[in-house]
């Protein structure tokens, strides 16, 4: 045995580990069933943009994204919308809150609200606001609940979970459509 081979052995093994670790950790990851997206475009007069990501894995759907050219320091609701059409310029042509159910507008996560009705958005210094959440009442398969083809709405005003149907969210800043890809 040469004195490379005496000293390049434990470095092949290290990197012998190293791979199938990767290879284990890679099979440990669960791989989403179906994935989604929406490219948010400001509606006419504003700046607003950003990009939204679903991936549903059994029945949970993972959601995260971020968007930019909102006010500093400042909160927005932020809605799927029944109808996947941007053409108005205003975002209205997506109409109202995703709502199969028929339930009451409410906030995300605290008893009953509309199936449309997602998390605040909250922008930080540089009117970014980043998105990272899981949800079990959203999906992306066929079926009542799904948001494929869906409108995907970034409001001007804080979301007050009240005000029915819409929370008094204000303007719809940006607009975008959930799609397979």
């Amino acid at each position: 045995m040469t004195e490379f081979q005496a000293d390049s052995e434990p470095l092949l093994r290290l990197a012998a580990i190293g791979a199938l670790l990767l290879g284990l950790a890679a099979c440990a990851t669960p791989r989403p069933d179906m994935q989604a997206g929406a490219n948010l475009q400001p509606t006419r007069g504003n700046t607003t943009v950003g990009k939204v990501s679903f991936a549903q894995t059994g029945n949970t759907l993972k959601v995260t994204g971020e968007v930019s050219g909102l006010r500093p320091n400042s909160e927005h609701g932020f809605h799927v919308h029944e109808k996947g059409d941007c053409s108005s310029g205003d975002g209205m042509s997506t109409g109202g809150h995703f709502n199969p159910g028929g339930a009451a507008h409410g906030q995300y996560g605290h008893g009953a609200h509309h199936v449309g009705d997602l998390p605040s958005l909250k922008a930080d210094d540089k009117g970014v606001a980043r998105i990272d959440f899981e949800s079990t009442s959203l999906t992306l398969k066929d079926g009542p609940t799904s948001i494929v083809g869906k409108g995907l709405i970034v409001h001007k005003d804080p979301d007050d979970f009240k005000t029915q149907p819409t929370g008094n969210s204000g303007a719809r800043l940006a607009c975008g459509v959930i799609r397979l890809p």
